[in-house]
Order: C-alpha cells, then structure tokens, then sequence
C-alpha cells in the first residue's frame, strides 16, 4: 500500500454557498492534513490530528502556505480542436466551416490524433484540471487515443466518438449505422476500463439527420447509465437553421426531448438562449445546461444567464466549462473570471466561493460523479489542485491586503492561470510536476 500525506490549508464544499457568509457549506482547515491511501483520501483534518493516525513510514509533503482543493472538473472540451484555438471568425457558423471542420479532418489519423492526446492532457493538468467531457472527432482513432492517453495518466474523463452525418465535409460524416457501431465499439473498449466514461455524442442537431438521432436514441436507451453530450441553443443563426431542419419541433430543446436524450448526465454545451418552456425541460429532465463563458465572448454568441437559471422558481442544473477550441483558456480560473463577468453585465453576482464550489463539487454533482471526484471526502478519489495565490509579482503584491479565504478566491479567480497551480494530484500522484518538455 503507497500512502501520502499532504499538508496545507484545505478546502473542500459540501454543498452550493448561499452567501460569502455560509461558513457551514465547505469545509476550511487552516492547518491541514489530508492522507492518501492507494491513490484514495483516508483521512481529512487538522495536520495534527491526521498526522497522528498515520502508519509510521508515510511519505509526506508540505504544501503550506498554498490551499489544496479537489482537481478542477471542466465539462466541455473539444479535444480535436487545440491548433484551433485563437482562430478569427464573425460568429460559430463560420468558425466551424472554415477552421474547425478542416482541423478535425486530420484526426482520421491516429499518429495525429495520439500526438495530439498527449499535448491536451498535459495542458489540463498544467492546469489543474483533473477530469473533462470531451468531444472527440467523427474518428473512432480519435476516441482511442483520448482514452488511451487517459489510462496512462490514470485520470477520470468523460468522452466520445462525435456523431454527424451531415452539414460537414465529406471527411467528418459518418452514418447513422456507423455512427452507432462505432459508439458501440467505443463502449466496449473503453467505458469502465480505468477511470474512463464514455458519453453518446451526436454533435449537435444541424449536423445529426433524424435517422442518426434515432440512432443516438437507440444507444441512449441501450445505455440508461452513460453520458449524454451535445450542444444546445449557442447562437441565434444556429438555433434559426435548426428550426428549419426540424420542423416538426416546437423548438431546439424539443428536438433531443423527442429523441430521449435529456436526463441526467445530460450535458448540452451553451443553453444561452433558453426559452422559459425550455428552461423547464432541462428542470424537469435533470439535463445539465454547460456554460462555457470564454467561448460564448470570443465567438459573440451571447451572455449565459447563470444565476438566473440556478435561481429560477424550477431551478436548472448548470455547470462550467472552457469549450476548447471555442474557448481562448486552458484555465478553469481564467473561465470563472469570464463566468464573472458575464453575471455583472447580466446585473447578478457571482462569488468567489460560488466560483470555486462550481469549479469542484459543483461539476462533479453535474457530471454525477461526486461520489468518486470534486471533494475532499474520505473514500473519494485524490485528485487535487494545489493552488498559490502569490505566483505572480502582481499577485503577491494583493496578497498583502487580502484578509479573507472569499479574498483570496477571487484573487486567484481573477488574476490567476496555469501559473497559480503549484502542482496538480491525479489519484494521489503528482502530475504536473512530472510533465516531460512538450515535444515538437
């Protein structure tokens, strides 16, 4: 049995903060210690007391004065789309047809698609980031490669082989009979087989002809207990186009209710603009609307009213998420500073401790995995972010007047990125200090 036992200030919620004042929704040691054991928390508490119930002989590390929080969970990414990143287009249709179809094109490849794999999963845990619903490509290599390169970093991650067999180049379809015994190969291979999840995946509705939402259905029903993942309502010319393709829906939303493919688990990318009637589906359902608010500002799409949807009388279950190669951040912190933002222009607030509780135990209740990922618990999985709030000039210069834990969160929230993660823990394993030099 290998055991570790970290030492530094803890954080870790238990539920959603009601205010900056709810002290009884997380837990807070100033002098922590948390014991791993077998890459699982055995123990969680004031240093001292953990420390004396330690084996004799275990390993021990001292993060202080750093907090050491649950890894970062980010629920929509595009794995196929990191030399995407960054591209210049007026809206989302655009962006996809002249930068990302042609991108996702060379993922047919599996030396491509495994260089690749590599260089995402080292930029997430550079991050922090320790678990991530992904989007691979049409390609059965590319859902290989992202759950291969997952085993062997031993990570917990959510993904699938798009479905789409229409609205692409000719290169990126698939059929609905291909689409579906493709997923079924994926399944098989890969779901249950380390930490890896995988997730029915049909892109979105324009790209989906009601034969292969039929076939996603199929696999849905096959399947009560996987991930669901699409894009629902992100731009007003897509929603537009979409009612054109299926006319017989009273609108987007209707159009994955008519194919059963909203429940729990279910995460639809975006969701900005949701009608009142659609809002109440996704209550209904359990369905997870996904923010991604660094790609909705990059692309111009428009503004996620979060606590809006959180607050409303049927409350909608929301999660965050960088929407790579959409999104212009790698950084779950840098996402929450956008997320900020977004609420200020809508006229809400969003607080750091909000911030932080949907970062960890927030998605994880989101992507139901909370039993295993997103705290601090005894039993879950030791995946952690070892977070240093002076990791800059400029940040440490704040530091000297911030006075609170609810400070110091926003401060990393807002000036914070790659270089605020001092070292990220993946089962209890050191990950980002043992990245090898990307190679060219």
């Amino acid at each position: 049995m290998t055991r570790l036992l970290l030492r530094g200030r803890l954080l870790s919620f238990h539920r959603m903060p009601e205010s900056l004042d709810d002290r009884a929704s997380y837990l807070y040691e100033e002098d922590g210690g948390l014991l791993i054991e077998d890459g699982v928390i055995a123990a969680v508490g004031d240093y001292a007391s953990v420390r004396a119930e330690a084996p004799e002989g275990t390993a021990e590390i001292d993060h202080r004065p750093h907090l050491i929080l649950p890894g970062f969970i980010d629920t929509h990414i595009h794995f196929p789309q990191m030399q995407v990143i960054g591209s210049y287009a007026a809206n989302l249709l655009e962006w996809l047809n002249t930068y990302t179809f042609p991108e996702e094109c060379r993922f047919v490849e599996s030396a491509h698609a495994g260089r690749i794999a590599t260089h995402l999963f080292d930029e997430l845990l550079r991050h922090g980031t320790t678990t991530a619903a992904a989007y691979c490509s049409v390609h059965k290599t590319s859902a290989d490669a992202f759950f291969a390169e997952s085993l062997k970093r031993g990570t917990c991650m959510i993904g699938g082989k798009v479905m789409m067999d229409r609205n692409a180049p000719q290169g990126l379809l698939d059929t609905p009979e291909t689409g579906y015994d493709e997923t079924r190969a994926v399944i098989d291979e890969w779901h249950g087989r380390g930490r890896n999840h995988v997730a029915i995946t049909p892109r979105f509705a324009i790209t989906s002809t009601p034969r292969q939402m039929e076939a996603a259905a199929a696999l849905a029903r096959e399947f009560p207990d996987l991930h669901i993942q699409t894009h629902l309502s992100e731009n007003d010319e897509e929603i537009r186009y979409t009612g054109e393709l299926y006319p017989e829906a009273s609108d987007y939303t209707d159009i994955y209710a008519r194919y059963g493919l909203l429940r729990p688990k279910a995460l639809l990318g975006h969701c900005i603009h949701l009608s009142e009637r659609e809002a109440d589906v996704l209550s209904d359902t359990g369905a997870v609307a996904v923010h991604c608010p660094t790609s909705n500002l990059f692309l111009g799409s428009g503004l996620m009213p979060l606590k809006k949807l959180i607050g409303r009388e049927k409350p909608v279950t929301v999660s965050v998420a960088t929407d790579i190669g959409g999104g212009s951040s790698y950084s779950m912190l840098r996402t929450m500073d956008e997320a900020y933002k977004v609420q200020q222009l809508l006229g809400e607030r969003l607080n750091p401790l909000e911030s932080f509780w949907l970062l960890t135990r927030g998605n994880a209740e989101a992507v139901a995995l909370a039993d295993r990922i997103g705290s601090l618990d005894p039993g879950t999985d030791a995946d952690l972010v070892v977070l240093d709030a002076s990791a800059t000039p400029a940040m440490a210069l704040k530091m000297e007047v911030v006075g609170s834990l609810a400070d110091e969160l926003f401060l990393l929230q807002t000036l914070g990125d790659d270089r605020a993660v001092a070292e990220t823990y993946v089962a209890g394993r050191p990950a980002k200090s043992s990245i090898a030099t990307i190679a060219s």
